[in-house]
């Protein structure tokens, strides 16, 4: 091979060298190493893009051919159309950190003396890094050269699939790898992963567990793929989670020490396990799990929420389809009623596990059998949460994270970034930006360091770190803690106020730190047929995200209070929480409040928001209907987050009834809601002053 003028580069996936690629202008020459016997393959020679993203990362084989032409030099920004580079970070005298902005999913770049030489790409908890040979060290691979963490010295061996039988008679589709050894009687820690989306599908991403000296295990949940059975989410999976643990033990291959790992479902299937009370579970990676069903987005509130049909007909087949996130008719097929036949009208057919669900509208044992925090004295187990303030799962995460601290269990560990449920992955969020920090690189490595220490004994000192680690937005920087929230938070109420017109942002609604004097209340007319935009995009399957709400806050339905000027700037982190005074003319509703960040030039930015379905202010488990015109009190969770309101900005809270795309409207009849056909208007009445004091509770950090 003729070697002049070609660059070589050195392409790694969680620190673990996978591929050398030649380039020369627009040729590419791949090897790859084979992790399963440690030979290299021959080069081959990529001609198309088809072939290429086979070898290496889609987004780095685009970006590279989007900026191999482009002079960085004597600038500070960069834009084209796709996307916008900005230089961050020095690294050495010549080199500089250049990171993406506004795509989500961006690809770094690493620049020395004006040449393009690295590319850095992270998804959730990895990180890819495609770096000219010979300055890895310019790179995040800098993590991995830590004496005290798990070095990749091991090929993998596949032992097959295996089929776990239940004690109720389903078979659970199980598929272990373990490192090759020439000891066969060698015992290793177990990374153990479970999945209603494809034991198989992307399992390659784990393998660096088993490079690094575990064995890995990955699972069909019961119904799922190719295990038998009933499939209804987490009905059956602290038996099955626990069933399974068992057999892992007893396995030669398996020394005793067995972690889990996952996010979203394939977090909370690992308190589900924990909820069992099986002592061989011994650590746990828990990322953007979901939590309760009343507290999380299943039921959150007591309402029923329609974001999740794109979730839910992407699983309404045993095996996931994506593609059934992306309709272009959401908004009309989510107006149909009643809501029990949008899986037949979408899909012409219906779909068992919603079917269930829909015949228990209450926190019934159908619900609590979900809900593992129910099981907190029997979880413990040393726990790494990782979550976002705009993961719309967020609340299981707080949830865990609570519920260890009732119980007082040691090890647990928190980090809280800027993130929506695809977490790690964006610097910008539905055009929020945060800063170029806002993606860290060593998630790979904290979760690594997390299972050495408590699968393998490593005495890597991460359990004496600080405890919580969470992102602060507006000053955009990284904050540590040994609490959450943090030890410096004094809750305050700021408190709701008008002169009887709080009605849109025109409106006389403010809040102050002091409870008038007055007693009034402010009015609306909430019309399910028109209801207020949550402001998501359905196919995209996140319900969480960070918007401007400007203009929603212009609408007659919304109550606005806003604050005077900011003279100081006023820093929150914590769980936020509402109580508001209210009376409706109806016999159910819902109230959605809502926390925003406003600018100077009016942009009125979502923070978090909390929702409850009126005939729950009570209990979950035995609902009551309201008694029109009657003044109730409610107690709405809004969802943590940690924010600057700067100086010059004002704190704005909004009320309203309706969060369209979210949630499926109140019909404000008291019927069944998947039933219930009839809507009707309602006069909503919000109470404040000193015999009703509606206000918001909110973290905020003394300095």
């Amino acid at each position: 091979m003729d070697w002049l003028n070609r660059d070589v580069y050195l392409f790694y996936k969680s620190g673990i060298l996978r591929s050398e690629i030649v380039i020369n202008k627009n040729e590419f020459l791949i090897r790859t190493l084979n992790i399963f016997d440690n030979l290299w393959s021959d080069y081959v020679e990529i001609k198309s893009r088809d072939i290429a993203i086979k070898h290496l990362p889609e987004r780095i084989f685009d970006v590279y051919n989007e900026v191999k032409a482009i002079n960085l030099k004597n600038v500070e920004t960069f834009k084209t159309k796709k996307f916008c580079l900005e230089k961050y970070k020095k690294i050495d005298e010549n080199t500089w950190l250049w990171v993406m902005q506004t795509r989500n999913i961006p690809v770094d770049l690493i620049v020395k003396n004006n040449e393009i030489i690295g590319y850095i790409l992270t998804i959730r908890d990895e990180c890819s890094v495609l770096i000219k040979k010979g300055n890895e060290d310019l790179t995040p691979l800098e993590l991995w050269n830590d004496e005290k963490i798990s070095k990749d010295k091991y090929c993998i061996k596949h032992l097959g699939t295996f089929y776990i039988n239940t004690v109720d008679d389903a078979d659970l589709a199980t598929d272990v790898w373990i490192p090759k050894s020439d000891d066969i009687n060698k015992k290793f820690p177990v990374v153990f992963k479970r999945t209603p989306y494809g034991r198989l599908d992307k399992a390659e991403r784990w393998f660096k567990y088993v490079c690094r000296g575990y064995a890995l295990v990955i699972q069909d949940v019961r119904g799922r793929e190719d295990s038998t059975g009933e499939w209804v989410p987490y009905k059956y999976d602290r038996q099955d989670g626990d069933e399974s643990l068992n057999w892992i033990s007893k396995q030669y291959w398996c020394d005793g020490n067995i972690g889990m790992i996952g996010s979203s479902y394939l977090g909370c299937v690992q308190w589900h396990a924990a909820a069992s009370g099986n002592k061989n579970l011994k650590a746990i990676v828990s990322m953007v799990t979901s939590g309760p069903p009343f507290i999380d987005i299943e039921r959150k509130g007591g309402i029923i929420p329609s974001g999740s049909f794109a979730w839910t007909f992407m699983m309404a087949d045993k095996k996931m389809n994506r593609k059934a996130l992306k309709r272009n008719d959401w908004d009309t097929l989510l107006n149909h009623r009643p809501i029990k036949e949008i899986p037949r009208v979408g899909l012409g057919r219906s779909i068992h596990f919603c079917d269930e669900q829909m015949k228990h509208l209450n926190n019934d044992e159908f619900w609590k059998n979900t809900d593992w925090s129910l099981y907190g004295d029997k979880i413990d187990v040393p726990s790494l949460i990782i979550s976002g303030w705009y993961d719309d799962n967020g609340m299981g995460s707080t949830v865990a994270w609570e519920m260890n601290e009732k119980n007082k269990r040691n090890n647990q560990k928190l980090v809280f970034g800027p993130w929506k449920h695809g977490f790690n992955s964006s610097r910008e969020i539905h055009g929020v930006k945060f800063g170029n920090n806002s993606i860290r690189y060593d998630i790979d490595v904290l979760t690594l360091k997390w299972f050495d220490k408590f699968l393998k004994g490593i005495d890597n000192d991460i359990e004496n770190q600080k405890s919580v680690q969470y992102y602060l937005v507006g000053e955009n920087k990284w904050m540590e803690d040994n609490k959450w929230p943090p030890e410096n938070v004094e809750y305050t109420n700021i408190y709701l106020n008008s002169d009887g017109n709080a009605q849109t942002s025109s409106g006389n609604g403010s809040l102050s730190w002091n409870i008038s004097k007055t007693d009034l209340y402010d009015t609306y007319d909430y019309d399910p047929h028109n209801p207020v935009p949550f402001l998501i995009d359905v196919s995209e399957n996140e319900m969480n995200v960070p918007a401007n709400y400007k203009d929603i806050d212009k609408r007659y339905d919304v109550l606005v209070y806003t604050s005077e000027v900011l003279k100081e700037p006023v820093t929150i982190a914590g769980n936020i929480y509402a109580v508001l005074y209210a009376a409706s003319s109806a016999k159910d509703t819902d109230w959605v409040v809502r926390l925003e960040d406003v600018d100077e030039n009016e942009n009125s930015i979502r923070l978090t928001d909390g929702i409850l379905r009126a005939r729950y202010r009570n209990s979950f488990e035995n609902p009551t209907l309201l008694e029109p015109e009657k003044i109730e009190e409610y107690n709405i969770r809004m969802a943590k987050t940690a924010n600057v309101f700067k100086k010059g900005h004002r704190i704005r809270v909004t009320i309203t009834s309706s969060a369209k795309a979210l949630v499926f409207p109140n019909h404000n009849t008291g019927n069944n809601p998947y039933e219930d056909v009839e809507m009707i208007k309602a006069v909503q009445k919000i109470y404040h002053g000193s015999s009703y004091h509606s206000h918001v509770k909110l973290p905020i950090i003394k300095l």
